[in-house]
């Protein structure tokens, strides 16, 4: 690597002391409630026995991935909240990136694994057993991690080879492809362009796969009675939801023009530690087996 660059200076959301620290116990906070709840969950599907099926391995490894991909930005920011330069190496900053990419595009993929699983269950439930096996719900979730691991490496590689000789001040709270790019000592038109058309690719198309499959399900409900409405929209209910919340924000960062960075960092707030702490309270307020099974752990 030809960068003569040691380490970046993340600037983080504000330049203000006295919001720091109350950045500081909030954001603290947010963390501790997103790892508490994933992991509960994660620990609900393991050890309760009738919480086997695959809709329910998929959420255990959306609970992961959530822990995972709000430890890779949170912790630096939140102690950077109380540091007058919040500085990270250069091999810390690559390595940042390439986690975030890792766990976001990992989500993705378990979200869009998870429609396929709602598909079948509303619109073949005869076939379900057959169709979504433990073999295919076990592909299913290796192909979202390799899948993820694949544009990540797609994805970092580019960014970690171009030259950084200064300035090293990144405008936002972790290292992400566009604000690195526009410290790069070289011409990043080709690499940005790479960047959106790889994340914004991904994210486009998983999201129409997903709008898709839902069309469908609303389709093939047609002429059911009120009560197979409301069990089929109860189930898919916290799925949507978590689409919404998780594709929106993705999307609007990564297929943008790269414009104004500011705007970029309040949205990644969003769905760096707000949507995966949402992502326990979404699954668990809708769902009574959840919610039962985790009132048995506790009292274990």
């Amino acid at each position: 690597n030809s960068s003569s660059v040691k380490e970046f200076i993340l600037l983080g959301l504000s330049e203000n002391q006295g919001v720091q620290k109350i950045y500081f116990v909030v954001f603290l906070l947010l963390y501790m409630l997103t790892v508490a709840g994933n992991l509960l969950i994660v620990l609900t599907v393991r050890y309760s026995r009738h919480l086997n099926t695959p809709m329910y391995v998929f959420l255990c490894h959306l609970s992961f991935v959530d822990v995972c991909y709000s430890s890779v930005t949170a912790p630096q920011m939140i102690s950077g909240f109380l540091v007058e330069h919040n500085t990270i190496s250069f091999a810390g900053c690559i390595g940042q990136l390439f986690g975030l990419h890792f766990f976001g595009c990992t989500e993705i993929f378990i979200l869009t694994a998870m429609a396929y699983d709602r598909y079948v269950a509303i619109c073949r439930p005869l076939h379900y057993p057959a169709l979504m096996s433990r073999r295919l719900c076990g592909r299913l979730v290796g192909g979202s991690w390799a899948g993820g691991f694949l544009h990540s490496t797609l994805q970092t590689l580019p960014t970690a080879l171009l030259p950084f000789c200064g300035p090293n001040k990144v405008a936002h709270f972790f290292c992400d492809v566009r604000p690195l790019l526009r410290l790069a000592c070289a011409d990043t038109h080709a690499a940005g362009l790479a960047a959106v058309a790889n994340s914004g690719l991904i994210s486009l198309s998983c999201f129409l796969i997903l709008v898709a499959s839902y069309v469908v399900i609303l389709v093939s409900l047609r002429g059911k009675t009120p009560a197979g409405w409301h069990k089929a929209l109860s189930t898919c209910g916290s799925h949507v939801t978590m689409v919404i919340l998780f594709f929106g924000p993705c999307t609007f960062v990564y297929i943008r023009p790269s414009g104004d960075l500011s705007e970029d960092r309040s949205v990644a707030v969003f769905y760096t530690l707000i949507v995966p702490m949402l992502n326990p309270l979404i699954y668990t307020l809708r769902n009574g087996e959840v919610k039962g099974a985790m009132r048995k752990l506790c009292r274990r």
